[in-house]
């Protein structure tokens, strides 16, 4: 018998109300909740952070103070203030010397009762020395020597949250578990056998109550096993969407490969090995009978462009269009006019769709688009709009990832019958982050550089040393060099942001002189933006001050100094990929990364990662164990789950593991009815990824 969500019955008492534990009311519910606690299951995937070793001791003066000591003690004596506002003390004696036990505010009778001269109790609580005598400030606990075994030897320490005490997260804990459901395994016998975890019960009973530092750490067994049931879930939520993307039908789409050669003879150049391997890994996926689902992952300058033209020409070889999507109309322009000269090799009509296209002009490119005269389109989201209709659609390629949640992905999909799509993205992003974001995709990586790319010099300069580098500056524009100038982020406001670009813009043209330097931030119109930009890359300014909208794919090989004003307040992927803008052309390149003296160690690090590799894999892992997992892609677009146990940044074989063991298990058992498909179907209640179940295919 399942509740009206589906959910299997020995669940329910973990999803019940919050207030029917010890030690939680109303308000205490309330509280938990504010910090996403609002159920038992909630409770139990909340770990305790730290401990407190509450080991008995014979006397205080085992434990080197301030520190926390458990001891039993004789009262001897209670001392009354006389004073206002005076503390009330206790003398108790332990095995080997007095102390004194210390109250605030506190009613002199309730502690007569509480601790009787003559007594023995046992005190548990911080002891600090005061004018060489020892004292314990409102103790953690006073027990009689017989109820004193409820003292844990090693009491954990929860995340507080409001008004909860650690009493109260204790005793709720303590009755969530006392009442644990006895599941099936879900884990790979075999798996489970050699990493030699305990069960599910056991792990939680465990992480609940460790008995050292060391089992709370994120590599303690019990954790391990319960980060990887988390994993885990979260892997087959991914492989559920992916089989069920896989059986939406597709449709064989396979070129005859002769407009590819056209564009590979007129380039002149002979691919990488990864571009070619990436090619064909697209090619046999679009030439199968499901819809393809591939991100393509390349460092900056890596020839993305080129292998998803190759993807492009194999749809209209296979007599269909392909669509490329650019989150900005910049992106989709540079697009255009690195791919129409290479297009026209091959004798294909390839053409622009942006916000910008109004009246009979759009009319016109639309019809053309539906009668098929249009093979290749490039275009911004405007491509989503309803009216915008294709004659035989096989193809969407998505530039820039992150710009794009997964339901768009599904509505671009919508446009053709069955589309393939290919995501790419320039930010190299380390493997236990792509597994958590693009665990439903099959990955190509290109991690050669083109022949032609030239090596970027990367220096760190302090700004007090502005001057020389604008002398440097007027140097290199006499040569005919260009620059890219960026301004920081100021504050969290673009107002700020764009202030800081226009003061550097208007110094740099008293500098350089009236003409030589252009300016882009975010506040502009997109028409100046775009203006800006098209002076720049025509020659015309030859210093870009900006603020990071030139962050993404802008192209401008003549580009070749890059000056980042107070670097050490961006991220290294940010960094990365601004140095990623010059090293394009044949002039020997290079970065400056100007800091604000001193640097904290954080910005220290970070820049000297800078200075000692181009490899944006090793940036990529670097900054994520700098900075977190969120931070890394950007919380608010980063479709990254929210683990409670798991930690992407240490635990990324866990991730790699439970995306094979997830896929695995789909293909032995895709309806999940087996033994161990149906312990997984309770993981995934148990995770709460309902969304998950509604996948599992019916026959």
């Amino acid at each position: 018998m399942t509740e009206a969500t589906g959910r299997p019955e020995v669940l329910w008492p973990l999803f019940g109300a919050l207030e029917k534990l010890d030690g939680i009311g109303p308000k205490s519910a309330q509280a938990l909740a504010g910090a996403h606690i609002e159920k038992p299951r909630d409770l139990l995937f909340t770990l305790p952070h730290s401990g407190v070793d509450r080991s008995r001791r014979d006397s205080i003066l085992e434990v080197h103070a301030p520190a926390v000591c458990t001891v039993e003690v004789t009262i001897e004596k209670h001392i009354t203030p006389t004073t206002r506002g005076r503390p009330y003390r206790v003398v108790v004696v332990d095995a080997q010397t007095s102390f004194q036990l210390v109250f605030f505010r506190s009613h002199g009778d309730y502690l007569q009762k509480q601790l009787p001269v003559g007594q023995r109790r046992v005190v548990s609580g911080k002891v600090e020395m005061f004018d060489g005598v020892g004292q314990m400030v409102h103790p953690d606990h006073i027990l009689t020597p017989d109820e004193a075994t409820s003292i844990p030897v090693f009491e954990p320490v929860y995340p507080l949250t409001g008004t909860i005490t650690q009493k109260a997260m204790f005793k709720a804990t303590r009755d969530v578990l006392s009442g644990l459901p006895q599941l099936a395994e879900w884990i790979d016998p075999a798996l489970f056998e050699r990493e030699g975890w305990p069960d599910w019960a056991a792990a939680l009973e465990q992480a609940h109550r460790p008995t050292s530092t060391a089992e709370m750490a994120p590599t303690a067994i019990a954790r391990q096993r319960l980060a990887y049931d988390e994993v885990l879930a979260h892997q087959l939520t991914l492989a559920l969407a992916r089989a069920q993307q896989r059986r939406g039908k597709g449709r064989v789409t396979a070129g005859d490969g002769g407009k590819q050669r056209k564009v590979l003879a007129a380039l002149g150049f002979a691919p990488t090995g990864a571009q070619t391997r990436a090619v064909a890994e697209i090619a046999a996926d679009m030439a199968k009978p499901h819809r393809m689902n591939r991100l393509l992952q390349g460092d900056v300058g890596a020839g993305k462009t080129l292998v998803a033209l190759m993807a492009l020409l194999n749809a209209v070889e296979a007599g269909g269009q392909g669509v490329m999507m650019a989150p900005t109309e910049i992106l989709a322009r540079q697009h255009l006019e690195g791919l129409r000269p290479l297009a026209e090799e091959a004798g294909v009509v390839l053409e622009l769709l942006t916000g910008r296209d109004k009246g009979a002009e759009r009319r016109k490119k639309l019809e053309a688009l539906q009668r098929g005269d249009i093979q290749i389109l490039v275009g911004t989201h405007a491509v989503f709009q309803k009216d915008v209709a294709f004659s035989d659609l096989r193809l969407a390629i998505i530039d820039e990832q992150h710009r794009f949640g997964v339901a768009q992905r599904m509505e671009l999909g919508a446009k053709g019958e069955a589309v393939d799509v290919l995501v790419m993205t320039a930010t190299p992003i380390p493997r236990s982050l792509a597994l958590a974001q693009y665990g439903d995709m099959d990955v190509s990586i290109l991690d050669e550089k083109p022949p032609g790319r030239t090596p970027v010099t990367t220096a760190l300069v302090a700004t007090s040393k502005m001057d020389q580098v604008v002398e440097r500056l007027r140097a290199a524009v006499a040569e005919g060099r260009q620059c890219y100038w960026v301004c920081p982020l100021v504050e969290e406001s673009e107002v700020s942001d764009m202030t800081a670009a226009e003061e550097r813009f208007k110094r740099l043209r008293a500098a350089l002189g009236e003409g030589v330097v252009g300016l882009v931030h975010g506040q502009m119109p997109p028409s100046e933006k775009d203006a800006a930009m098209a002076r720049f890359v025509a020659g015309d300014t030859k210093v870009l001050v900006a603020t990071t909208v030139i962050e993404v794919g802008v192209n401008v090989p003549n580009a070749s100094i890059m000056v980042i004003e107070h670097a050490e307040s961006f991220g290294l992927a940010q960094l990365h990929q601004l140095r990623g803008r010059v090293g394009r052309g044949a002039a020997k390149s290079t970065c400056l990364l100007m800091y604000q003296a001193p640097l904290s160690e954080t910005g220290q690090k970070r820049l000297s990662i800078m200075r000692e590799t181009e490899d944006g894999f090793r940036i990529s892992e670097e900054d994520l164990a700098m900075r977190g997992a969120g931070d890394v892609i950007g919380t608010a677009q980063s479709g990254l789950p929210r683990f409670r146990i798991a930690d992407l940044e240490r635990q990324t074989a866990l991730m790699a593991l439970a995306q094979s063991d997830a896929r695995k298990l789909l293909l032995d058992d895709p309806t999940l009815e087996t033994e161990r498909g149906q312990a997984a179907r309770v993981l995934l209640w148990l995770m709460e990824q309902d969304k998950a179940i509604r996948l599992i295919s019916v026959g």
